[in-house]
Parts: C-alpha cells; structure tokens; sequence
C-alpha cells in the first residue's frame, strides 16, 4: 500500500509554514566547544576528538566550532590539530572558532588559520542584553568600539567572521541594530542569534529572526546570512531551532546528546532526524548512534535509556500489544511496516531495528518472537509456557541472561 493510505500525517494538514519550500539548511556542530563548557563533562582526548569530526562530517554537518582558542595552549594544541584533520583528512566540514570581541583572542585563529592553511570562521561574541551590559557595566559605545576592532582584525586577516550577540534573545531592538549593522558594514558575513540563557519560547524565536532578516539583513543590501544558537533550559531548544529555521534561518547551531552550558544546547542528533523527516535534508544517518555513544563514553555523559533515538529503549518494547502488532507487520514481509508501526521514526533510519522483550506486560507473542530470534524452538509449548510464566511474576523486563537460563532449565 501506498505510504498516505497507511499514516495520516496532521502535521502536515494544517501547517502554516511549507518545509518542502526550505532550500538548505546549514548544521554548525558546537559539541567540541559549547558542548564542554558543562561543568560535568569530560574534555576527550584529541583522538576522541577526531574521530567526533569524522563522525560529523559523515552525518553531512557543514561546521564545526573546534574551540576557542583564546582560552589558552589546551585549547590551541586541539583546534591546530582538528583543523590539520580537516585538511590531511579531506573532509568537507568547514572549521570555526568562538573567540570574543577582542584582538587577543582572535589573533590565535589568524595564526591557526594561516599555519594549517584553512579559513576558520571567527566567531566573534559579545554579550547585548540589558541584564549583562548592567552587570558588566558596559555602555553601547564601548561594546562597537571593541567590536569593531576585534572584526575588522579578523576580516583584514582574511577570516570569514561571523558576529554573535550572546543572549540576544532579552536584548532591546536598537542595541541588536547597531551590533548587527556595524557588523556587516566592518565586514562580517554572518550573524548569529543566541539565545544564550534558554530565554525564548518558539514565537520568541521566530520574531526575533524575522526581526533580524527583515529590519537588519535587507536594508543592508549585503548576502548575509544568519544563525540560531539555542540552549535548552526551558526544554525548547530544538523547537526554537526548527522555528528559527521556519523564519529565515540559514544556519543552526547543536551539540551531541545536547551537552553543554548548564541544561545544555539544541541536539544535534534529533535536528539531524527531524530535518530529514521534514524533507530537508537527505543525509545517511546510520553513523547517528556511534555519534551520540562516542560523546557519551569520551566525555563522560550518561546515556538514558529513554533517550530519542540512541537511547537503549528508543526502538524496544516488551508489551504485549505493541509487540504484537509489530510480529504481525513482520509476517506480513513487510519490513518498511515493522518499522513504522510502533515507531514515529523509522529504526533502520540510523542504523538500528525493533527489538522485541520478554517482561511482565508481555503475551506469548513475545516470548515466541525472542525464542525464534535467539535460535529456539518457539513451537515448544513447555518451554513458551515456563518463560510466559516467569515473566508475569518477574517485576522487570527479563534479561538476556535469564532468558537464556529458562531455556536451559527445560
């Protein structure tokens, strides 16, 4: 049967906004700088680290921020090494580095830049919400003096810049007008929107954007693009960045599992998942799950089990009636339906399958599924019945090694 005859999708029956309209979006990953700004976090070693960056770039991410070099000889050791990868390596991610608005710490991305031979954009923030600049005591003459020193460095250098407002998002209209507008006039190509401290809710997102492209970007009559930069303390991080997407973004930014400040930035694996369910994107996935289980092993992060998508439960079951419908999908020889029955996202997508458990809200069509895909005999009614039973007084889902002992025990 035809997909739309199977799935009715109201997501798309009364949508305000056409996906299939989206041309490109472009993925900056921040896991190797954002991201270990969590306190909790481990910083990998540099192989680690590496091996992160292919990963990346098999996923079809198009940046990546490989540090801040300013922050001192760790920090420029990594990035010299990640940048060489790129170029020894071939790979088609494109680097770049957060740096604030100050010559000292962008002089050590030129000097990167020009030792390994490869444009590093220039991420050059500076905070511009009221609450900050009273907390900093800086006034607005001030910030464009060292914004602009700081730039127009970085662009007389020949980097790409790209300038960042940190927590735009509770920032007055006429500060973002002049950062921004001074910014494309010193020669940056980019502006980056950040919701640095998780303030806004998605219509907060997509009036800032448009705020931006409409008010800032066209009356300059330059091709500057602009990206989305959101952490998710409000839990909104990757509903902000496909609303940011929705209102003119070109760029949104993510980090692996969501790592770093505080509660952590937008995922970057479930952007990568739901852009390509939206349409947007076409890339291979498979890789998504050694993505994610490399960050948590290198950088120490717990991995959930309920966790979208890698997370060990995110394609299991051991219920009944889920189980069932699935078995029954499959003795239809229909894989594609299998998949998709008891899935909101395809498992073969990234590179895994349904996986179907014994436990206590199992039926027998469990326990005769795990016997056939484990190599017994699931005809054996002795043997489906005493691992039936044990289930039902068992107050967990059975282990492969109970399971295992059961079938020896008959």
């Amino acid at each position: 049967m035809d997909e739309r005859d199977l799935i009715f999708d109201w997501n798309l029956s009364d949508s305000s906004f056409d996906w299939s309209r989206v041309a490109r979006v472009e993925l900056d990953d921040e896991t190797l700088r954002d991201g270990l700004q969590n306190p909790s976090v481990v910083d990998p070693p540099i192989g680690d680290k590496i091996r992160l960056l292919h990963l990346m770039d098999q996923l079809g991410i198009h940046t990546a921020d490989v540090g801040l070099p300013g922050a001192g000889p760790r920090a420029v050791e990594a990035v010299t090494a990640l940048t060489r990868e790129i170029v020894d390596g071939g790979l088609s991610i494109r680097p770049n580095c957060a740096a604030r608005t100050v010559v000292a710490d962008v002089r050590p991305v030129v000097e990167i830049s020009q030792k390994v031979g490869i444009p590093i954009e220039a991420c050059t923030f500076i905070g511009s919400s009221p609450i900050r600049r009273y907390a900093e005591g800086w006034s607005l003459d001030r910030m464009l003096a060292t914004s602009e020193e700081a730039v127009t460095f970085a662009v007389r250098e020949g980097l790409p810049v790209m300038m960042v407002t940190e927590d735009t998002t509770r920032a007055r209209p006429e500060v973002l007008k002049a950062l921004y507008g001074h910014a494309i006039e010193w020669g940056a190509k980019r502006l980056c929107i950040a919701d640095t401290v998780g303030h806004a809710t998605p219509d907060g997102a997509r009036a800032l954007v448009r705020f931006v492209v409409d008010e800032i970007v066209k009356p300059s009559g330059e091709d500057v693009s602009v990206d989305w930069h959101g952490h998710r303390d409000r839990g909104f991080g990757l509903a902000n960045a496909l609303a940011a997407v929705e209102a003119g973004a070109t760029r949104v930014h993510g980090t692996a599992l969501g790592i770093g400040e505080r509660c952590g930035n937008t995922e970057m694996d479930l952007l990568l998942v739901n852009l390509k369910l939206l349409g947007v994107i076409d890339s291979d996935l498979s890789v998504l799950p050694e993505y994610c289980g490399l960050t948590a092993r290198a950088c120490r992060v717990p991995l959930v089990h309920s966790y979208p998508i890698v997370g060990e439960d995110a394609f299991r079951t051991a219920t009944g009636v889920h189980a069932a419908a699935i078995i029954k999908a499959e003795q239809k020889g229909d894989t594609w339906l299998a998949d998709r029955v008891y899935s909101g996202i395809p498992a073969s997508m990234v590179g895994r399958r349904q996986r179907i458990d014994v436990g206590p809200m199992s039926g027998l069509s469990n326990v005769k599924h795990w016997l056939r895909e484990h190599g017994r005999d699931a005809t054996d009614d002795a043997l489906c019945q005493k691992v039936f039973e044990a289930a039902k007084h068992a107050d967990h889902t059975l282990t492969e090694e109970e399971l295992e002992a059961l079938c020896e025990g008959v």
